[in-house]
């Protein structure tokens, strides 16, 4: 550890002692803060199971378990008939006291079909960017949050992309030319249907960091996994520090597996 500053060191120290700090060392000094930053990304396939029961209680549990800062969720219904005409993302945000965002995709059983993001940290502004149609309308959500720790702003955007490889290629595209003058280091992170070096991610890690697993990578399908299609990806490179990737195994909430990131962003 002897590279990084003591700031740093303390919070590299903290995680992986299982603590996950909020608020930064009282010696440290607005200028000198890293915020530390706990990340979930989580296909919840609308909330029903591999065992058919859609339950929004236990992907709560899985969220409130990880102690998340930021959470992206694909495949989310919002009063679909399917789903029993519950908003999920309301329901969750209010099942694990964060603050909840819905990105619409497409009209579906008489309500809407898409993403969310919640938030532990306060929300600045949302845009629900609307990517190049594939055989669904595709979307990316992004927030603008706060860090309690220093005050300065984090872009957090959920993805899930969605058909064919030169359909996905075409909204990674979209994406970066959208995001290409932001300044603010960014997570990007969901479910990408792509596996590792394949056209989509290959274009991605040109602008964008990937970050690697922890041990085990594969994410989908969930009770018997065989590819690695869900990510986390960083930009600028050199705001973030990567303190800790990885999978939880859980088999029957989804048909994907949540991935967890922790992560130090530097001023």
């Amino acid at each position: 550890m002897s590279r990084f500053s003591p700031t740093l060191a303390l919070y590299l120290a903290a995680f992986s002692s299982g603590c996950h700090p909020t608020q930064p060392p009282s010696s440290a000094s607005p200028s000198s803060t890293t915020d530390t930053v706990r990340i979930l990304a989580y296909n919840i396939h609308h909330g029903e199971g591999m065992d058919s029961v859609v339950d929004l209680e236990r992907i709560a549990d899985v969220i409130r378990s990880v102690g998340a800062d930021l959470v992206t969720l694909q495949e989310v219904d919002s009063v679909v008939d399917r789903t029993g005409r519950v908003d999920q993302a309301a329901v969750l945000g209010r099942l694990t006291g964060m603050t909840p965002v819905f990105g619409r995709f497409m009209p579906y059983q008489g309500g809407s079909y898409g993403m969310a993001l919640l938030s532990a940290w306060p929300i600045i502004e949302t845009e629900n960017i609307l990517l190049p149609d594939g055989d669904e309308p595709r979307s990316a959500l992004t927030a603008v949050v706060r860090s309690p720790a220093s005050g300065r702003a984090l872009r957090i955007v959920g993805i899930h992309l969605y058909r064919t490889e030169s359909e996905r290629v075409a909204q990674a595209e979209a994406l970066m030319a959208r995001l290409a003058r932001d300044t603010l280091p960014t997570i990007l992170a969901g479910d990408f249907n792509s596996e590792p070096r394949t056209a989509v991610m290959s274009r991605l890690s040109e602008e964008w960091s990937i970050v690697p697993k922890n041990g085990d990578r594969l994410t989908y399908a969930s009770f018997d996994p065989v590819r690695e299609i869900d990510f986390a990806l960083l930009r600028p490179r050199d705001r973030f520090t990567v303190v800790r990737h990885w999978l939880l195994d859980e088999p029957v909430i989804s048909d994907h597996r949540p991935i967890v990131i922790d992560l130090v962003v530097r001023p």
